[in-house]
């Protein structure tokens, strides 16, 4: 299966392996590591508009750009039309290629905002929202949705043509409707009337965690590319690894306990260089943990369930270095 890399508006991405925002996950340091590592495309976390373009630190910080990236696509969540507008400004002043509105997602304080899949349930403001960022920005827009809010009203083919009727470039679509949350199995099958209902690049996200899977998900959609979300937790090569099989090249061996170790403490001191030492730790302890769980090492699930709990206590980034290269037998 070729590969083909995936023309969004004027932005050539060089895969159809996706990497999706995701809070406290896609920052800075991970979409550094995951593109030296080979991913197409890293979107930035989920950034307030309105936060955003207030210029508050901790929003500006999320969207920040940094240097040496090959694509810079940053996701903008709200409600009102006109700070989305203001915010796709900023965002591209600050170099995005591509701005990523979000209509998907779940969580309570998101939603509780009337934003996020939200705004499933409320097609005339996703429209307004739509034309004002289409219009605010020279770059290419694009959209994040469900299904719809529940199975009363999967509206997702309806949105998604209204969409790019005012001009949006390409529409991800998670299988689940928004009451699901992460529940149950993403509905591949069902992303396929989004394709049909529109004639720009359709994405498929949702329990994408192999190169089987993806295959399934392109074959079950008919779309264009997949989204990896939680199935990048703790393989920042994983989206590179997928697109060399979806290639039909060969993939080389995942890393071994070197290999890993090695990653994890880039990793770990991109992050503390990011954030300061103090809140790096803290900030980085997600991800040390879902490195030891991912990885083969130990063999007994409990046994690695111990020393995730045990690593993510420790207090200094010395202390991770020597601890993990223990647990992984590296001395």
């Amino acid at each position: 299966m070729e590969t083909r890399p995936l023309q969004i508006g004027d932005v050539t991405v060089p895969g159809r392996v996706l990497t999706a925002p995701m809070t406290g996950i896609t920052d800075l340091p991970f979409r550094r590591l995951a593109s030296r590592l080979g991913a197409p495309y890293v979107a930035t976390e989920m950034v307030a508009s309105a936060e955003l373009a207030r210029g508050r630190p901790d929003v500006v910080r999320r969207a920040a750009v940094g240097e040496g990236l090959p694509l810079t696509v940053i996701q903008l969540v709200g409600r009102d039309p006109v700070t989305m507008g203001e915010g796709a400004r900023m965002a591209e002043q600050a170099g995005a290629d591509l701005i990523d509105l979000n209509f998907g997602c779940p969580a309570k304080e998101v939603t509780g905002a009337a934003a996020g899949s939200a705004l499933m349930r409320q097609p005339e403001l996703a429209a307004r929202i739509i034309d004002s960022v289409v219009r605010a920005t020279s770059r290419p827009v694009t959209v994040k949705m469900r299904l719809g809010w529940d199975d009363r009203d999967r509206n997702a083919p309806a949105i998604a043509a209204r969409a790019r009727d005012l001009g949006v470039k390409a529409i991800t679509v998670h299988g689940r409707t928004r009451c699901q949350f992460y529940t149950g199995e993403a509905d591949w099958d069902a992303v396929a009337e989004v394709k049909a209902a529109v004639d720009v690049p359709v994405i498929v996200n949702g329990d994408v965690r192999t190169a089987e899977d993806a295959r399934e998900a392109l074959r079950r959609s008919g779309a264009d590319g997949v989204m990896l979300g939680r199935g990048v937790y703790g393989r920042p090569w994983i989206a590179a690894e997928m697109q060399t099989a979806l290639d039909g090249r060969a993939v080389e061996a995942e890393p071994d306990a070197a290999g890993r170790h090695a990653l994890v403490i880039e990793h770990l001191h991109a992050v503390l260089a990011f954030y300061g030492e103090g809140l790096g730790l803290r900030m980085f302890r997600k991800h040390l943990g879902w490195y030891v769980e991912q990885a083969p090492w130990p063999s007994d699930p409990l046994e690695r369930r111990a020393a995730k709990a045990r690593l993510c206590r420790l207090e200094s980034a010395a202390e991770v270095d020597e601890a993990l290269a223990v647990l992984w037998k590296l001395k």
